[in-house]
């Protein structure tokens, strides 16, 4: 355990965001991998693995309900030096990892083709994501145990064995991805269906070494058969934060599926360039959210400790960071966007599009840190509400005119970009409201006490 209520905040935010930050290039590097194989398949592959990615935010939307839910549980009764309490947050978050992992496999497969025929129009398209979706909804439904031990650890200040376990699963993923895509050494390439079995070989290798460390290694919080019986109140404690946060994800699918609705029309080629070119920004922007999921359990921490100003001062140092960050970023994508999407799609239709996409977007990312970082610290005060309002107002102002528009004659794709971008303004216009409004009202108690 790390005590994160002394010390300079900043050094903190560095400290825990530098790990996490690794861990997430690592992560960009297992993304960027398979784009790259995959993208040699052709278009419509390219289309349908990043349509059926888009189902991904669904189970990231669960895994957000346990990790955040677990996460804030367990920073707060650190805070409050309260070992037991989070020990039995730590087992309740592994049975309720269970049961969503179960879940996730029987809906996945059983719902899985009525999805893909509604956000894609061409039968190759659909195919691809099909067969890319059954091999790697095993590794979806891991998902969860590997959130549930990584947030336990963040909960307590400690990320570097998660980031050694993500370093391990992304050199998995990197050495069966040519081999399974492409048929490097076997000469049977499996296609799309490689590219699923690589991800859940690779996450299957991160719970079991991940599992290894708990077992060996881990001290303050561990596996013990008496806590893992459900206790109701526990798992509503979890999902009463976690709900919202989760919630928060799931209209991010809503919103991408919504974009693969409005510009099905124009073919595998436009919803290949979207898939491509949003993967890959997802990724670039990884080192970013690092510094956003540091600042949650520091808030958490210092919240339960009742330490107001010190959540306000993390809040200040996460958004220097971000911004920091941000700002070249949104220029380097702006100024090399036709040289990163080319890694990855080879047809100059394909590559159009995708710049088309990465000009307009990346100014959006200075606002898209004030989301992340706000985002974090609604999690670590205890309350994810917030972040669903946000979200909520982003998705109904975009979809209701978008929607409208694909209906209306000379409808131009990069009609749906620009709405994006300033949907995105206002979520971070309204998330920080939300956050002014939250300080007020949960910090003048917790100076009190």
């Amino acid at each position: 355990m790390k005590d994160l209520t002394q010390g300079p905040l900043l050094r903190h935010i560095l400290t825990m965001a530098i790990p996490i930050a690794i861990g997430m290039i690592f992560q960009t590097l297992y993304y960027l991998i398979d784009l790259y194989f995959i993208g040699g398949l052709g278009a419509n592959a390219l289309a349908g693995v990043g349509a059926a990615g888009n189902a991904t935010f669904l189970v990231l939307a669960l895994t957000q309900v346990l990790g955040v839910g677990t996460v804030a549980l367990i920073s707060q009764a650190v805070g409050r030096k309260d070992k037991e309490e989070a020990n039995i947050i730590f087992n309740q978050s592994l049975t309720l990892a269970l049961v969503c992992g179960l879940a996730v496999l029987l809906l996945g497969y059983s719902l899985a083709r009525t999805y893909m025929g509604t956000v894609s129009s061409d039968a190759e398209t659909i195919a691809a994501g099909l067969v890319y979706l059954n091999w790697y909804m095993p590794g979806l439904a891991l998902q969860f145990a590997l959130v549930a031990m990584g947030s336990a650890l963040r909960g307590t200040g400690i990320v570097q064995p998660t980031l050694i376990v993500q370093l391990l699963s992304v050199i998995i993923n990197a050495f069966l991805a040519p081999i399974l895509i492409a048929g490097w050494l076997t000469h049977h390439p499996m296609g799309v269906a490689g590219a699923g079995l690589a991800s859940t070989l690779a996450l299957l290798a991160g719970v079991l070494a991940l599992g290894i460390y708990f077992r060996r290694l881990e001290h303050y919080v561990g596996f013990d058969r008496k806590l893992l019986a459900p206790r109701w109140r526990d798992w509503g404690r979890m999902l009463s934060i976690g709900l919202p946060a989760g919630g928060e994800y799931a209209l991010m699918f809503v919103f991408s599926a919504i974009i693969y609705w409005a510009i099905r029309d124009f073919g595998a080629d436009a919803q290949a360039a979207f898939g491509a070119s949003s993967r890959l920004v997802q990724g670039l922007i990884l080192p970013a959210m690092a510094v956003a999921f540091a600042a949650g359990p520091i808030v958490g921490q210092n919240f339960g400790a009742g330490l107001a100003n010190r959540v306000r001062a993390c809040f200040g140092a996460a958004m220097l960071l971000i911004s920091m960050l941000m700002v070249p970023l949104a220029l380097f994508v702006y100024w090399r966007a036709e040289g990163l999407i080319g890694y990855f799609a080879k047809d100059p239709e394909v590559i159009g599009l995708g710049v088309q996409f990465l000009h307009i977007v990346c100014w959006g990312f200075i606002a898209q840190g004030a989301i992340f970082t706000c985002s974090s610290v609604f999690q670590g005060l205890g309350n994810t509400q917030p972040a669903l309002q946000s979200s909520a107002v982003r998705l109904f102002t975009f979809a209701m005119p978008i929607v409208w528009l694909s209906t209306q004659s000379g409808f131009r794709i990069e009609l749906v970009w620009y709405f994006s971008l300033g949907s995105t303004f206002i979520q971070a216009l309204v998330s920080l409201l939300l956050l002014r409004r939250q300080f007020a009202h949960r910090l003048i108690p917790a100076i009190a006490s």
